[in-house]
């Protein structure tokens, strides 16, 4: 890469980091190219972008981003995956790892926060957005018909007496 590309690169690589407030680091070394595919496009399916760096241009990319406290999260072979929604790509992360031991998170940075493996770990157990949102529709809805059995339930027991009654008589 001659100095123009590099400029390019690291400029284009600072909006990508801008547009995103959560990026997880990992180490991929020993991942074969099938495996590196196979996580890429999981995260494509969420609107999620991976990249594969050099440190060094990421360090320089990142000096003048909110992501600037992970710049120490950067030895060896990292890449990065940036996303708007930080519990899904850290689900898909820690998942992909436990069928692909030779990835390994080293952390990640989320709304100008510097993440641990640990605490990837802990957001990858939250529930997603449609997750969350799904969940207080089922309560909201279960509330309602509850609500409605309880206001039908008087008019059912005096249709039901009515009914009683009438068997009675004859």
């Amino acid at each position: 890469m001659n100095k123009i590309e590099k400029t390019n690169y690291i400029n284009s690589l600072k909006k990508d980091l801008d547009a995103n407030n959560a990026m997880m680091v990992y180490h991929y070394e020993g991942l074969n190219v099938n495996q590196l595919d196979e996580l890429r496009e999981k995260m494509r399916e969420v609107g999620a972008l991976l990249k594969v760096t050099k440190n060094r241009i990421t360090k320089l990319a990142i000096k003048e981003t909110t992501h600037s406290d992970a710049e120490k999260l950067f030895t060896g072979p990292t890449a990065i995956a940036l996303s708007q929604d930080p519990i899904t790509i850290a689900k898909i992360l820690v998942n992909f790892q436990k069928n692909n031991q030779k990835l390994k998170i080293v952390g990640g940075i989320m709304d100008n926060k510097l993440l641990a493996p640990s605490d990837v770990a802990e957001i990858a157990k939250l529930p997603t957005l449609e997750e969350a949102r799904s969940k207080i529709v089922g309560i909201l809805q279960a509330s309602q018909q509850k609500l409605i059995g309880i206001l039908l339930a008087p008019g059912r027991k005096i249709a039901n007496l009515a009914h009683a009654k009438s068997l009675k008589k004859d």
